[in-house]
Parts: C-alpha cells; structure tokens; sequence
C-alpha cells in the first residue's frame, strides 16, 4: 500500500472542496436550514412520528443524512468529471497509485466532507431545538457508511459521465429521487403498504432511518438491520467500482 501515495491523493481533495467551502459546505448548511425552517413552521402542530418528539426535532435527523449523503457523492462525482473535462485526470493516472488506493482517497474525502456538512447542520440546527443523543456509535457510524456509499456512487457518477450534463442528469434522476423518497419528511408508515414496501428497497431510507436511531433510540426498522442493508448495497457498490477503476474504463480512453 502507497500510504504517502494515499495521504497525497486524500489532502489533494480535501482542499479542492476546502478552498470553496463557501459553495461546498456553507451552501449545504444553510440549504437544509431554510428546509428546516419551512417544514417545520408548517407542519409542526400537525404532524407526530415518534412519541414524545416534536416534528422539527424528527425532521433534523433526515435533513443532516440527506444533505452527508448528497455532498459526499457531488464530492467524488465532480472531482473526476472536472479532471476528465479539463484534460487533467491523466496527472492523477500517472501517479503510481493502484485503483485500491485511488478508490479510497476520493471516498474518504468525501466522507470528511459530508460529515462536516453534518455536523454544521446540527451545530446550527441545535439553536433551535434541543436534540436528544441516544447513541453516538450508530449517528458516527451510520454517517460513515453513508457517505462511504455515497463517495463511492459518485465515483461510478464520475467515470460514466462525459460531460456536466450527464453528471446533473445521474444527480436530479437518481439522487436526488432517492433522498427525498428515503422518509426525510415523513415516517413510512404514514404510507399506504405498496409505498411503505416500496421504500424497503430505497437504500438510502436505511441510511436515515437508522441514524435517526442514533438521535432518539426509536426507528421504523431495527438499526442492525438498517446498518447490513446499508454495508451489502456499499459491498456490490465498491466491487463494481473497483472493477472500473482497474480496467480503466472512460478513463484511459
């Protein structure tokens, strides 16, 4: 393992996304924070998920996963697209990096960045309601393993688009459906059956429904199984995005 290799790599894209952070954290945070405000100055008095927990505390939850997962995946994805566009992915080819290693320093940057994106939506979200912390183990790690996910679906975004189009297309058709369809809103059992089975196949809603576990010790599915559902969908992810990297597809055309 090329460990310098790696840590290069790694600090490369943390300052890509740190010298606009402006764009790739602050907008995020104040995106989920007009979400919050809206949604919850309408639906606060009329809306019970869990007993004992006002709607805006519920809503926090899903707004922070929501926005971890988005960003770890525009992370990756615009990081490849970008050095294919301009021409400058063959200097990061070059280097004598193997497609483990590539794989790793673009996740775990994009992990770094959707848990800051998190943890400033909490931050701030904390001056408005008092949340609760049943477990900090399962909010860290349903949050790692998110953006784990999400870092690695952008890298597969990245390598199969040509051009920016194709990128925005991949993000507001399967990312994008994806979040707001997971239960960031909303419980799925205030669904009717064919939609609450529905959403048992939409990954993403283990994603947020067990890290809501973390928040208030209550969810719509046991966490343990939220958590295996969410490492099996990252196990085919990584295996298949690895298989690309190796073979250099749309990327040493």
């Amino acid at each position: 393992m090329n460990w310098e290799g790696l840590w290069t790599l790694f600090r490369k894209e943390l300052k890509r996304f740190g010298k606009v952070a402006l764009q790739t954290v602050l907008a995020p945070i104040v995106t989920a924070l007009l979400y919050l405000l809206v949604f919850s100055h309408v639906l606060e008095e009329h809306v019970r998920v869990y007993e004992n927990v006002s709607y805006t505390a519920f809503l926090i939850p899903g707004l922070m996963m929501m926005s971890m997962i988005q960003n770890a995946f525009a992370n990756s994805s615009s990081s490849l697209i970008q050095s294919k566009v301009t021409g400058n992915i063959v200097f990061v080819l070059l280097t004598p990096l193997s497609y483990l290693e590539l794989y790793l320093a673009f996740v775990l940057a994009s992990v770094v960045r959707g848990m800051v994106v998190g943890l400033g939506i909490f931050l701030v979200a904390s001056l408005f309601v008092s949340l609760p912390l049943h477990s900090v183990v399962w909010l860290i790690m349903f949050a790692f393993v998110s953006s784990t996910v999400l870092g690695t679906m952008g890298i597969i975004a990245g390598i199969w688009a040509e051009k920016f189009d194709h990128m925005a297309g991949f993000q507001n058709f399967i990312i994008m459906p994806l979040s707001f369809l997971s239960g960031v809103f909303y419980s799925i059992h205030s669904l009717p059956e064919f939609w609450q089975a529905l959403s048992r196949f939409n990954p993403f809603f283990y994603m947020i429904d067990g890290f809501r576990y973390g928040f208030f010790g209550v969810s719509d599915v046991n966490p343990g199984v939220s958590l295996f559902a969410v490492l099996l969908f990252w196990a085919g992810l990584a295996a298949f995005t690895l298989f690309l990297l190796r073979s250099g597809y749309k990327l040493r055309d």
